[in-house]
């Protein structure tokens, strides 16, 4: 049977959904809520590459569960866009195309500049605090050559300032577009030969959140301009791997 990360497979478990001023909102995790991370996770990780079948009568032995919760699992998974559900054909992971990652780059560009804009204003003691302990992992994942790691930490680093904008539509919207650069093998490749400047660039967001002088439009700029510029190198990863 396969095995789902431990905070994962009990309903009762909690998750924390929101947090304002210092009080919490759980929502239960529940089993069709299990199974869609489980998935998620080998998308994520490449396991399930693009165009692989999900097939039904094998992950339903695999997590000992029934057609229903897998079937909405699938669901789930189709809304975020990372699988396809054709008709009398079954579930599919998503490709990921060039054309793809074009449409994605600057739209997601645009936003993730807008939330850094919105949140600016918004951002606590505690948000530089974990921005500056997020950028070390940062540092030592690139000493180690951990590009996988370093990817995770650039997420939780975004998500730091995404997440302080306060606009619950735009951070849906943010965590649908960012996730697309995250579900396949490229980011890695990518990392391998940038992170060196995407660390002077993440440094440089940092002392501008922490410089209370500074317009928040400025900081705007300089997050829309990192994503905009990593199109290039990223569709040359791509290539290079395909």
């Amino acid at each position: 049977m396969k095995t789902i990360p431990s905070q994962q497979i009990n309903p009762a478990i909690f998750s924390r959904a929101d947090q304002t001023g210092g009080q919490s909102a759980f929502r239960s995790v529940t089993l069709v809520d299990q199974i869609a991370r489980a998935l998620k996770d080998d998308i994520l990780t490449g396991k399930l590459r693009g165009g692989a079948q999900l097939l039904e009568d094998r992950l339903k032995n695999e997590f000992g569960v029934s057609r229903t919760p897998l079937r909405e699992a699938f669901r789930v998974l189709e809304k975020e866009g990372l699988i396809e559900i054709l008709p009398r054909k079954g579930a599919f992971v998503k490709r990921i195309s060039r054309q793809d990652i074009e449409a994605n780059f600057p739209v997601r560009a645009i936003l993730e500049g807008l939330a850094a804009r919105l949140a600016y204003p918004n951002l606590a003691k505690q948000d530089i605090e974990e921005m500056e302990e997020t950028f070390e992992y940062m540092k030592e994942a690139v000493k180690k050559e951990d590009f996988r790691g370093y990817s995770m930490y650039h997420v939780a680093f975004h998500e730091i300032f995404i997440n302080a904008s306060k606009n619950e539509t735009l951070i849906t919207h943010l965590r649908n577009l960012r996730m697309h650069t995250l579900w396949h093998r490229y980011t890695y490749q990518y990392y391998k030969k940038d992170f060196r400047n995407s660390l002077m660039i993440h440094r440089k967001i940092i002392d501008l959140f922490k410089e209370k002088k500074v317009s928040p439009e400025e900081i705007e700029k300089v997050v829309r301009q990192h994503i905009e510029v990593a199109l290039g190198p990223f569709l040359s990863a791509m290539e290079k791997l395909e």
